[in-house]
């Protein structure tokens, strides 16, 4: 897949963040030849703060900008706010009237052709194992307005740099960055109907269940007892 262009201060990130990466992590990665070459959402479960970073070094090594929708609070942190701005993310208003804002961003970045990144638990998940909890809607929101693809990843491994909600990384041994990207969820039928609630929810179900699928073979056999809420 050729390289798009990431534009100036996206390349200058990727730039200093990648060879530290490079050198920091062991990577497991498979399923890139799953992302499609224009305009789809990249559906992810949530392990750590530091997963958005391996995420992306995933997704740029395919030749694809990362494009996340990020909580608005991020988007605040003086210095990184204004570079997670300037490359592109999308900042997610939750429960305020200003979160519909978010959705129209992430369907003009899909009709546009690029790869908009949604973690569906909508933040990290509270499982004690670390399973993928109950999924909020924005995913099939996206898919059905636009017609584009939802690709499940799976990733394992962030949290041992950075276990949630924990402050301190710890870089030694290298943690092995476990990656897997599927095939498109099946969302045709959905798509025919009407956009009711029952239709979001069956959706997004589907989208958890796939990311879990993808999640189970990367964490090897740790049974999953049920799925949290979200």
């Amino acid at each position: 897949m050729a390289a798009r262009d990431r534009g100036p201060l996206l390349t200058a990130a990727v730039v200093v963040i990648r060879p530290l990466l490079m050198v920091l992590t062991r990577r497991e990665w498979h399923g890139a030849q799953h992302l499609p070459e224009h305009g789809f959402v990249l559906a992810a479960n949530h392990i750590s703060h530091t997963d958005p970073l391996v995420l992306a070094h995933f997704v740029n090594d395919a030749g694809i900008p990362p494009r996340f929708l990020a909580k608005a609070g991020v988007l605040a942190v003086p210095g990184l706010g204004r570079l997670l701005r300037a490359t592109g993310q999308i900042p997610v208003y939750r429960d305020s009237a200003d979160a519909v804002l978010a959705l129209g961003e992430a369907v003009a970045a899909v009709e546009r052709g690029e790869c908009v990144i949604i973690y569906p638990e909508g933040t990290l998940t509270r499982d004690p194992q670390l399973w993928p909890m109950v999924g909020k809607t924005g995913a099939v929101r996206i898919a059905i307005a636009t017609g584009c693809e939802v690709i499940p990843v799976a990733q394992w491994g962030a949290q041992q740099i950075l276990r949630p909600y924990a402050r301190v990384p710890r870089l030694l041994p290298r943690a092995t960055i476990k990656i897997s990207a599927g095939p498109p969820v099946d969302l045709d039928d959905l798509r025919r109907q009407p956009l009711t609630t029952a239709v979001l929810r069956e959706g997004t179900a589907r989208i958890m269940a796939a990311i879990t699928a993808q999640l189970r073979p990367l964490r090897g056999p740790q049974p999953m007892s049920g799925r949290a809420a979200g």
